[in-house]
């Protein structure tokens, strides 16, 4: 009599719950271990504000937000995208809608309920949990060995899918522990590096102290990647006191990153006006203001306030001195960035495991019959639903992966043997 498959699913995010929902449906033995008390953790926080789970905007344009990862990404988002994941999650019997800006959020905005539906039915099917189960490696002998509640524990499965997240986050399971883990064995990992994150700004102490926290609203902004290219997007900041952060920081953060990598610093260009043009705003300043001051004069006649104006005045001062000039920094003003913030700040990761260094399987090339999905892969992709679709599509793939593996290999365990 044929027995059955033993797969051990090692992480308990979206690529892990998914991977072992696909894994279960084929009718394989899933066992699936996290480090933390809970599944599911940076999930939950991801989805305090409002779970932003996926984007409605078309395919194309949808997997073009992974950038060098588009190709790789695109049969994993094909099979798996906005659309499937919203059907899904109406299984599940979460409803969802479409905001203005194209994002897809649960009608109740709260991951909660899904992941209590979700875990649930994995439950029924089959799977099994293993909490407060941190993963150390192999052995000698090829078992997956794990430091538990009770003491350090080994098991021998027929297959390992790892969803081990990223580094950002750490306190809430994603801290990279992996990597030296993997890279001993082979496994071409890229450093992690902090994305969807803030950058710091040289702010003089008096923007600091008086503007920190301030939100620059209705604006745009553009930066060149390091290939010479220009991106620009519309939407929002913050001022912190180190520098700047928000959605329209982390639309651009890959690229404002790697020019950081390679000159030593980013520029970061806003139009604070973008609904405008140069002419129209010179027309306004040059307009008579009879007593008032400037800065009123900048406030009645263009709307440029608060925390927009004193930006102005600490990027481009001498501006204020020729209304062109002052038109000219409206529409660019140049903010030069000197780093991104820490890694464990950042909402997601860059780098990872080489995603070569995968098959179409997404199983290692170095370790047979270890997979791998999720933010750990060498991939990135902006904040709006793109991270989490992939980790859902990734997870999914790559249970897929599992299940064509182990038709083709026949009975027996395919631990890893090399190496501790």
């Amino acid at each position: 009599m044929n027995r059955q498959r033993r797969v051990v699913v090692i992480g308990g995010g979206p690529a892990g719950l998914m991977a072992a929902e696909i894994l279960a449906g084929g009718g394989v033995r899933v066992e699936l271990f996290d480090a933390m008390p809970s599944l599911g953790r940076k999930f939950l926080m991801a989805g305090k504000g409002g779970m932003n789970i996926t984007h409605a905007e078309p395919q194309v344009a949808f997997i073009d937000r992974y950038g060098a990862a588009s190709d790789w990404m695109r049969r994993k988002i094909e099979a798996f995208g906005p659309v499937a994941l919203r059907d899904w999650m109406e299984e599940l019997g979460i409803a969802s809608f479409v905001g203005s800006s194209g994002r897809v959020f649960p009608v109740a905005m709260k991951a909660a309920p899904l992941l209590r539906a979700w875990i649930h039915r994995l439950r029924a099917s089959g799977v099994s949990f293993h909490a407060r189960h941190r993963w150390s490696g192999w052995d000698e002998e090829g078992a997956l060995c794990f430091i538990a509640p009770d003491g350090e524990i080994r098991i021998h499965a027929d297959a390992v899918l790892l969803a081990l997240g990223g580094g950002s986050w750490a306190r809430l399971g994603s801290d990279g522990a992996w990597i030296p883990v993997l890279a001993r064995r082979g496994v071409t990992v890229s450093p992690l590096r902090p994305a969807n994150c803030g950058f710091e700004v040289c702010w003089s102490e008096h923007l600091r102290q008086h503007f920190a926290g301030q939100p620059l609203k209705g604006i745009a902004a553009r930066c060149e990647n390091p290939q010479g290219g220009m991106l620009s997007r519309w939407g929002e900041a913050v001022i912190t006191g180190y520098g700047i952060e928000g959605g329209l920081v982390y639309a651009l953060s890959a690229a404002l990153r790697e020019c950081i990598e390679t000159r030593g610093e980013a520029v970061l260009t806003l139009d604070l006006l973008p609904g405008r043009d140069e002419s129209w705003l010179y027309a306004q300043l040059t307009h008579p203001r009879g007593a008032r001051s400037l800065s009123s004069h900048l406030q009645s006649r263009c709307g440029i306030a608060g925390v927009k104006s004193a930006l102005l005045r600490e990027c481009a001062p001498r501006a204020f001195a020729n209304m062109a000039a002052l038109a000219a920094a409206i529409k660019a003003l140049p903010v030069r960035l000197v780093a991104p913030r820490p890694l464990d700040e950042a909402i997601s990761s860059a780098g990872g495991i080489a995603l070569d260094a995968m098959d179409d399987n997404l199983m290692l090339h170095a370790l047979p019959g270890v997979f791998c999905a999720g933010e750990m892969l060498d991939w990135e992709a902006p904040t709006g639903g793109y991270l989490l679709t992939a980790c859902f599509a990734t997870g999914r793939a790559a249970g897929q992966g599992v299940l064509r593996w182990l038709d083709q290999a026949g009975p027996g365990c395919r631990e890893p043997r090399k190496g501790t």
